[in-house]
């Protein structure tokens, strides 16, 4: 998938669309002291790793590398472990405070005292429901993830839409938060909050080209190409 500015469908019915929606590190086997990978990491993300001393007298530590978790975070937003669902929102919530991207791109789980990797279908979350306040320049757009994290849209979060290179499908994301490099963890939206976005756009100009795109905390956010008055794909 690439970015692109191509034009942007319609939901079936626009008017329906307002609303709220809803190098050399110490390896450890896998299972030591009996627990899981998952266990473990639960267990230091609730208690953190056990010390006699001091915070500040502590030498800070690399964490000690667990490999590859048997971790997968499918495209709808849901985590599996050795290929079975996590069945408990509150485990799902504990495992996502502890998910990193480094800056090649790749998925950790990461506690103060080990990390490992896990593989990540698209983007980890999805953005389930949109609320919004106020109009033009001055709107804001809240978005709910299926976690029940609430980020606003604007500099800090920005919405970006990637179209499909064979079929030009547009996928909108809403950044969560950024990753140790250039790529950030992201939520993507779902197709019934996308509506809502299209049904809330407004054309506005950036640089020669007319978008159609909506406003959040100041910011101007393109869906794509102005559709034409005959409904052309392009202008």
């Amino acid at each position: 998938m690439n970015d692109a500015t191509s034009p942007v469908p319609m939901p079936p019915n626009d008017k329906a669309g307002r609303g709220r929606t809803s190098g050399g590190q110490e390896s450890r086997k896998p299972f030591q002291n009996g627990l899981s990978p998952a266990g473990r990491l639960a267990d230091d993300t609730v208690s953190g790793p056990a010390t006699c001393q001091p915070a500040s007298s502590r030498p800070r530590r690399a964490p000690i590398e667990c490999g590859d978790l048997p971790f997968f975070i499918r495209r709808d937003g849901t985590w599996l472990y050795q290929n079975s669902p996590i069945q408990r929102k509150e485990l799902v919530c504990l495992f996502a405070s502890v998910l990193r991207r480094d800056e090649d791109g790749l998925w950790w789980l990461r506690t103060p005292a080990e990390r490992g990797r896990i593989e990540v279908e698209d983007a980890p979350f999805v953005a389930v429901e949109l609320e919004w306040a106020g109009d033009g320049r001055q709107q804001t757009l809240s978005f709910r993830t299926n976690i029940d994290e609430v980020v606003t849209a604007g500099p800090d979060h920005p919405i970006r839409v990637s179209h499909d290179i064979l079929t030009c499908e547009p996928t909108p994301y809403i950044l969560l938060r950024a990753g140790d490099g250039a790529r950030g963890i992201e939520a993507r939206v779902n197709r019934a909050v996308y509506y809502e976005l299209v049904a809330l756009a407004v054309p506005e100009y950036v640089g020669a080209h007319l978008m159609l795109g909506v406003w959040s905390s100041g910011q101007f956010f393109p869906l794509g190409f102005m559709p034409d008055e005959d409904g052309d794909e392009e202008f």
